[in-house]
């Protein structure tokens, strides 16, 4: 499982806002990686606000790449704004990358 998760969590690095030149993974997007028994996945994730202009595409992509992975059955993107998203659940990396650090 633990080598499932880090596949997953590094398919998660490579997705980028679009509005922003900063992975998911790195802006504190993704809030929870859930690996159940038989291999399916549930992402919990965020976005910066209810109506950002990726809404509908960002978790569309994240679960079609989650899904690219062979040892993953079924994927399902849950969207939460509880906690809602702020810069504090960006990494250094991401705050140095956008000039906050």
């Amino acid at each position: 499982m633990n080598l499932l998760k880090d596949k997953i969590i590094n398919k998660l690095k490579a997705i980028f806002d679009p509005e922003i030149p900063v992975s998911i993974w790195e802006l504190g997007f993704i809030y929870d990686v859930i690996i159940k028994d038989d291999f399916d996945v549930e992402i919990v994730m965020t976005l910066t606000a209810p109506n950002c202009p990726v809404a509908e595409s960002l978790p569309e992509e994240v679960k079609n790449t989650i899904a690219s992975i062979d040892e993953v059955n079924n994927v399902k993107v849950t969207v939460t704004f509880d906690p809602p998203w702020t810069m504090d659940k960006m990494s250094d990396e991401a705050k140095l990358d956008l000039g906050f650090l």
